[in-house]
């Protein structure tokens, strides 16, 4: 079964909106895991617009389940990761003005970059994933990043989804039948919802973990958490 990580950014984003501890983070990240979520994700961004450093720092010690930061690879960012030690870190190419993550590493050409960054996470024991567009020729140089796993980034899946999912999920499908090839393991994660995810998790093989954020708490503002939960697990069946 497909493991499902709830990115908790928009709950920091509600709160910031006014200020002081509602709605608390840390109360939401343990509430989601009692009701079955299988990890946690952030995105802390350097004007913590949503998740701040402290935030980060925080849920190291309410997490359980499986604690994912995002971000980009800054000098900031690659200290406070190593600090905190999560189970995953997953590597963005976003720079701070980036309102969402829009695309995937150019591993080919950031191949110099990425491969020293990877190194130094994997050496204190952080497991790696790079972001990457459904291109199967990505596939090669994130091999040699070193990265434990990839992040198929979904929004050209999910755009299409409604008028030609057939189309829509090849690339995916080529792209992860490479890297299981390669021995990388395959995330995946953007715009997945409870329409769209039960077709991508049923076609991509060796789909280990989707994170969404965006639909999920959206969904919950209707539905509540923990159905929230329940129902985008049954997609990940």
């Amino acid at each position: 079964m497909t493991k499902l990580s709830v990115n908790i950014n928009k709950i920091a984003t509600i709160r910031n909106a006014r200020g002081g501890k509602l709605p608390d983070v840390l109360k939401a990240a343990a509430a989601l895991e009692n009701f079955g979520a299988d990890g946690i994700t952030v995105h802390p961004r350097p004007d913590e617009r949503h998740i701040t450093r402290i935030d980060a720092y925080d849920l190291k010690d309410i997490v359980t389940t499986e604690y994912n930061i995002e971000g980009y690879p800054s000098e900031d960012f690659l200290k406070m990761v190593i600090s905190i030690r999560p189970d995953q870190v997953t590597l963005v190419p976003d720079g701070p003005d980036v309102l969402t993550s829009n695309a995937g590493w150019d591993c080919k050409k950031q191949l110099e970059t990425l491969k020293p960054i990877v190194k130094r996470l994997k050496e204190t024991g952080i497991r790696v994933s790079i972001f990457l567009d459904p291109e199967p020729e990505q596939v090669e140089y994130a091999k040699q990043t070193g990265t434990d796993r990839i992040e198929l980034y979904t929004e050209a899946y999910a755009e299409k989804y409604h008028s030609d999912k057939e189309s829509a999920i090849k690339p995916y499908i080529r792209t992860a039948e490479l890297a299981q090839e390669k021995g990388i393991g395959i995330n995946a994660g953007h715009d997945l919802n409870l329409d769209n995810l039960a077709y991508f998790v049923g076609h991509v093989p060796g789909l280990m973990e989707v994170s969404i954020g965006h639909a999920f708490i959206s969904d919950a503002l209707y539905l509540g958490l923990n159905n929230t939960v329940q129902m985008y697990k049954e997609r990940c069946k």
